[in-house]
């Protein structure tokens, strides 16, 4: 036994180790666990148990891209974009996507939340929503420039066309560009899409109806929460990049668990 457990550290020491951002979050009211220690995480690749070293909340700064919805049913969340403007930090940075059946870059990263302000009340509304075509135009090269970590933000009505592109298209876009998608939706019609989406990128999903009754005043507030609120997992050994990937905390209650390999 002792030689086997010298052979495993001897392989973990030389594939080195492994970086994971996760964002844990309590189901029922929408707020990030904001202090578990490394030993409560428990992390299984491909079914095999993987060592976790350490577990950090670094913050820092954020480039956001806001994917706005802006068909014909996308009017009902232009003002949850109102009240995500004023949640950044002066040296964040955010961009303005309108989708509908395409995507349109409307105001480029800026920390200028007057520029940003005045982009979301200049959309104009129409056309069927084409949600994973909008997400894998943003993530192909919408963050070429970007310096800090990597966010979309989601904004839709939660009704998706006919996409030509799949989830799991998407889904290794994101992975392969290390970029986290937070959907905030009305309808449930897609919640197992967008629960997939934030589930496999380290993100966390909002139910704008059920947001309200969690949380007191605009939806904003709660959601930067979250965003600011990741973990980073220092992990024995080199990590996929996420698809055999399981993550799991020891911790009661209902919790949803998110994940996205770093490089």
């Amino acid at each position: 036994m002792r030689l086997l457990l010298l052979a495993l550290s001897v392989v973990e020491l030389t594939l080195g180790a492994s970086k994971l951002l996760v964002t844990v979050v309590e189901q029922k009211t929408g707020r990030p666990v904001a202090d578990l220690k490394a030993a409560e995480f428990t992390i299984l690749e491909d079914r095999t148990p993987r060592r976790v070293e350490a577990a950090e909340q670094p913050g820092g700064l954020m480039d956001l891209m806001l994917l706005l919805d802006t068909s014909l049913l996308g009017e009902m969340v232009q003002p949850v974009a109102g009240s995500l403007i004023p949640q950044l930090q002066p040296k964040d940075q955010m961009a303005i996507v309108a989708f509908h059946s395409s995507a349109d870059l409307i105001q480029d990263f800026t920390s200028s939340q007057e520029l940003l302000r005045r982009a979301v009340a200049g959309v104009n509304y129409g056309n069927a929503p084409r949600v994973l075509d909008a997400l894998y135009a943003a993530l192909d090269g919408g963050f070429r420039s970007s310096s800090f970590r990597r966010l979309i933000v989601l904004l839709t009505a939660g009704v998706e066309g006919s996409s030509r592109v799949s989830q799991r298209d998407v889904l290794r876009l994101a992975r392969r560009n290390g970029v986290s998608i937070y959907p905030v939706y009305v309808m449930g019609a897609e919640r197992s899409l967008f629960e997939l989406l934030a589930r496999e990128t380290g993100g966390a999903s909002f139910n704008l109806r059920e947001l309200r009754r969690s949380a007191d005043g605009p939806p904003g507030p709660r959601i930067f929460e979250v965003l600011r609120s990741q973990y980073v997992l220092t992990v024995a050994g080199n990590l996929s990049l996420g698809e055999r990937i399981k993550v799991e905390v020891k911790r009661p209650g209902r919790l949803a668990v998110s994940w996205l390999p770093l490089d």
